[in-house]
């Protein structure tokens, strides 16, 4: 599976709501904090990350 965003952009994101830094879920199409207390995944929309708290969801 090819990866959701350029790994390059990968590397310097980072969770706005706790600043970690993100994984990809490419089944879900989503960007993941690492922070397991934050837990917020990010839709990914045509290659393009959305990085709002509003739109994300909580994991688990």
């Amino acid at each position: 599976m090819s990866p959701l965003v350029e790994p390059s952009l990968l590397e310097i994101l980072a969770c706005p709501n706790c600043h970690s830094p993100l994984r990809e879920d490419t089944e879900a199409s989503e960007l993941v904090c690492t922070d397991q207390s934050c837990a917020l995944a990010y839709p990914v929309r045509d290659h393009i990350p959305v990085l709002l708290i509003d739109e994300a969801r909580k994991v688990g």
